[in-house]
C-alpha cells in the first residue's frame, strides 16, 4: 500500500515537472502588465482623495456609502474612534448619522452603544481616489430608478 502511494507521488511529481519544462513564450503570455516582466516600471503618481464631503451615489446595490473626505491621521482603534466624533447619533454634527443597524447585534436585538462588529468604519467604508474607472459600471441606484419612474408617470 505504502510502494503504490509512493509511486502514485513520484509520477505526479515527474508530470508536473514535465508540464514546467514545456515553458511558453513570454510574448505569449497574456498579462495586465503594461512593460516586460524583466523591466520594473516607474509606477504612476498617487492619485487625490475626493475631499468634497458631497454624498456619492453607489456603484452596486447594498453598497456601503463611501467616505467623502480625506481620513489620513484618523486614529480607528479599541479605545477611540475618530469618525464617531461627527457621525455618532449624539455628535449634534451636520454629518450623516451612523446607521441605525451599526447599534444592532447579530440577532437584531438593539444595543445602547455601536455594535462591536460595526466599530471599525473602514472595514467596509472607504474613501474615494479621484482616478478614471478601470470597469465601466452601468448600475442605477434606486434613488434614481424612482426619480425616473416618476418623471414617466407625469
Amino acid at each position: 500500500m505504502k510502494t503504490g502511494k509512493l509511486l502514485s507521488i513520484i509520477a505526479l511529481l515527474g508530470f508536473s515537472v514535465s508540464v514546467m519544462a514545456t515553458s511558453v513564450p513570454e510574448d505569449k503570455i497574456d498579462t495586465l502588465r503594461l512593460a516586460p516582466i524583466n523591466i520594473e516600471p516607474t509606477p504612476p503618481a498617487m492619485q487625490k482623495v475626493v475631499n468634497n464631503d458631497v454624498k456619492q451615489v453607489r456603484s452596486y446595490p447594498m453598497q456601503p456609502p463611501i467616505i467623502p473626505h480625506k481620513i489620513d491621521g484618523y486614529q480607528i482603534d479599541l479605545k477611540v474612534n475618530k469618525c464617531l466624533q461627527c457621525h455618532s447619533r449624539t455628535s449634534g454634527s451636520p454629518a450623516p448619522m451612523v446607521s441605525v443597524t451599526h447599534y444592532m447585534d447579530r440577532d437584531n436585538n438593539f444595543l445602547t452603544n455601536l455594535s462591536p462588529r460595526r466599530y471599525f468604519c473602514t472595514q467596509c467604508h472607504a474613501p474615494q481616489l479621484d482616478a478614471k474607472l478601470l470597469v465601466e459600471n452601468d448600475f442605477i441606484d434606486i434613488e434614481q430608478l424612482i426619480k425616473a419612474k416618476a418623471a414617466v408617470k407625469h
